[in-house]
């Protein structure tokens, strides 16, 4: 069993119809009377019935009181009947909000017919004081498990399991006649079933004495703090919080006296999360508990408020954030832990080339998810330092050689820290650890001074930045990071691609080719088509040569290049690089590399390894926003050989569905489910037969425009 904490109902009131507008947000927070809203001009939002296919126009009321809110009165902010599509990202725009005040809110719309429909269900929210940050912090959400699995292993000794890992720590009842002390063991390992005391690694155990008396019955361990992860570059948890570790296991001894299953609780700490926002399930039984693995995994690490690299260290890295971002997007509806991120990172920079180099993608990936431009508007300035670009030569390859005391200052730095930017690749390197046997996980890269890990993550921030410019209207900056775009691309293909053996090699001055320079250029679009099967032949020669995190790039650039059955059988392999591997050893979180004889002091609690809650939706599905805001989404599944499959994924604007059979005549046969006010581009082969809804489709473009509500699809081959 487990008990929510701290989350309440989503309204105060309920609505009387169904044409009301739902799951109403205010700053991308779903339960905003909970937290306090740092911007005075905050983001409306909300989900339209399924009743209806389309807005025809809106109106929201802001008001000081709930009477007045009742009384349909917005004295704060009527916006009166505005004739618009638009249901996310809206802005406040009436009288100046004031801090410490609670304001209420509901909104109406009209549907595709002109009809009104009945008020919302009301939201209220607190204004908090801005700081530096313009994002809402959200709030924290406590479950209190009770284990699956409970034994006596002695006459005084019992063993717990909780079926999962989770930032957590533990609570009981015992009722003793003597005052005594019971020994507590939490952990994340198991040998031989018994936890593991001297675990390898960062995984964690800890032994906690408990004294216990005849005049008390609820108990906490108290768990020792970490001396890393404590550390001040470290993310602190709110005082408000207990001591938390990640565990899985318990072990009770020294009882004496009756001690029952139900009174003995992991209080394990998240995010704010809803479980229910997306699924997938699928004829890959594998296939289905590595999702299941990895969606939990974002849930089990947003413990912090912020995306950090597991427990040993407690900091936000930028590519580990990234990847966190995007699997946190396609798992729940939730946004506002990645704009927090996004803007620690503006004064909290790391160390690795390529890390500077994933905030532009943080700010994109936000852009295309939420529709809202307020954190380019921001840091636009910053963000550009943040894309290396004053490091590029005439030709329009950059060098991480040629950074300045300067300009780490504009990254962030501070004055005084001397470690300079380094190329990283991937990680660990070869020899991690003083271990010699650790070959690493850069495929035996080759570093020079221009490599093309790094150039091709430049160009993909040159592109950005030009999209970002031209939002802004800002002329001059599109048309210089326009040529900038242009010109890297030119370079990367005429230094880094050798035309005879039809790969990309890993820097200039060297003839040898790894995993990571090809993938790179292939995950960016990047490769000429004429060139894209010898790359990709290449690739598939060098398997899963890559980390947890390279393996991010690995399968957006399969699915850029269409070898669906390919990646589907990397991501269901049993070899010691899997996601397998990762369940088979036992962990519950994704680990932090493929195994412990990949990297000697991983940690079993590490989201950038969890890559297969974003790619099965945005790759092997192919559900990603093609306008911001998903106001259109690319729809282009790649499903291999699944025979059957569903999915769920959650948008602003409501969630999206698909189901999928492939019967034995080998006709495809989909139901697309698109939320109102939202239309889609769904994929096919040209040379496809089509029916949409049971009628014949024209297919010269290879896509079929599908409208809101249920859509059902065969393709005859």
């Amino acid at each position: 069993m487990f008990l929510l904490i701290a989350c309440k109902a989503n309204t105060l009131t309920k609505s009387n119809t169904e044409q009301s507008p739902l799951g109403l947000s205010v700053e991308y927070i779903r339960e905003p009377q909970e937290v306090l809203i740092i911007d005075q001009k905050p983001e409306f939002a909300w989900e339209l019935p399924n009743t209806i296919t389309a807005q025809s126009a809106y109106q929201i009321l802001v008001a000081s009181t709930q009477e007045f809110l009742e009384q349909d009165q917005g004295d704060v902010w009527d916006s009166g009947k505005v004739v618009s599509n638009q249901s996310i990202d809206i802005e406040f725009k009436g009288t100046a909000l004031k801090v410490g005040n609670t304001y209420f809110w509901k909104v109406k719309i009209w549907d595709e017919k002109n009809k009104e429909a009945k008020y919302s269900a009301y939201q209220s929210f607190k204004i908090g004081t801005q700081k530096n940050f313009i994002t809402s912090a959200n709030k924290f959400q406590i479950e209190k498990l009770n284990p699956v699995e409970f034994k006596k292993l002695s006459k005084d000794s019992y063993f717990l399991d909780f079926g999962k890992d989770a930032f957590a720590t533990l609570e009981f009842n015992y009722k003793t006649k003597i005052k005594d002390t019971l020994i507590v063991h939490i952990g994340e390992q198991l040998i031989e079933g018994k936890i593991n005391r001297k675990p390898k690694g960062t995984i964690r155990y800890q032994k906690i004495k408990v004294p216990v008396n005849p005049t008390q019955l609820s108990y906490s361990i108290s768990i020792k703090p970490d001396k890393r992860n404590t550390k001040p570059m470290a993310v602190k948890l709110p005082d408000s919080l207990p001591v938390i570790m990640p565990f899985r296991y318990a072990e009770i001894e020294n009882v004496k006296e009756n001690l029952l299953a139900k009174e003995i609780y992991q209080i394990a700490h998240f995010g704010f999360w809803n479980d229910k926002s997306s699924s997938f399930t699928s004829s890959n039984s594998l296939l289905n508990k590595i999702w299941d693995l990895c969606k939990y995994s974002i849930k089990a690490t947003t413990f912090s408020g912020l995306y950090v690299d597991g427990d040993r260290e407690r900091i936000p890295y930028e590519a580990d954030a990234f990847l966190n971002q995007l699997s946190h997007y396609t798992t729940d509806r939730e946004y506002a832990m990645a704009r927090q991120t996004i803007e620690y990172f503006m004064e909290q920079p790391t160390w690795p080339t390529e890390w500077q180099l994933h905030v532009a993608l943080m700010f994109y990936a936000d852009y295309m998810y939420t529709g809202n431009t307020e954190l380019i508007e921001k840091y636009y300035q910053e963000l550009k330092h943040k894309t290396l670009y004053e490091l590029s030569n005439e030709d329009g390859l950059i060098t991480s050689e040629n950074i300045t005391h300067e300009l780490m200052l504009k990254l962030g730095f501070k004055e005084g820290y001397k470690k300079p930017l380094t190329d990283i690749v991937d990680w660990p390197s070869a020899g991690w650890g003083g271990d010699l046997n650790n070959l690493g996980e850069r495929d035996g890269y080759v570093f020079k001074k221009y490599n093309t890990v790094v150039n091709a993550f430049y160009y993909q921030n040159m592109k950005i930045m030009t999209e970002f410019a031209t939002i802004l209207n800002k002329k001059n900056d599109a048309k210089d990071f326009k040529l900038r775009t242009e010109k890297s691309k030119k370079a990367i293909q005429k230094e880094f691609f050798d035309e005879k053996r039809g790969v990309y090699v890993d820097g200039i001055g060297t003839i040898h080719a790894s995993l990571h320079a090809n993938m790179l250029p292939l995950a960016f679009g990047l490769v000429p088509e004429q060139n894209v099967k010898s790359v990709v032949d290449f690739m598939k020669s060098r398997g899963m040569a890559c980390s947890v995190y390279g393996a991010q790039y690995l399968m957006d650039a399969l699915y850029n290049a269409g070898e669906a059955e390919y990646a589907l059988e990397l991501i269901t392999s049993k070899a010691e690089r899997s996601w397998y591997n990762m369940i088979r050893e036992g962990a519950t979180i994704t680990m932090e590399a493929w195994g412990y004889k990949f990297k000697n002091n991983l940690d079993w609690n590490h989201a950038w390894g969890a890559v297969p809650a974003n790619i099965i939706p945005r790759g092997m599905w192919g559900i990603t926003p093609k306008t911001p805001g998903y106001s259109v989404v690319n729809i282009n599944p790649q499903l291999g050989s699944l025979k059957t499959c569903s999915i769920m994924v959650p948008t602003l604007r409501g969630q999206i569905k698909g189901e999928y059979i492939l019967q034995e005549d080998k006709i495809k046969k989909y139901i697309i489910e698109i939320p109102a006010n939202m239309k889609a581009e769904f994929k096919v082969n040209k040379t496809s037969s089509i029916k949409v809804n049971h009628e014949i489709k024209a297919n010269e473009a290879g896509v079929i425009y599908l409208e809101s509500g249920k859509n059902f699809i065969e393709i005859f081959n």
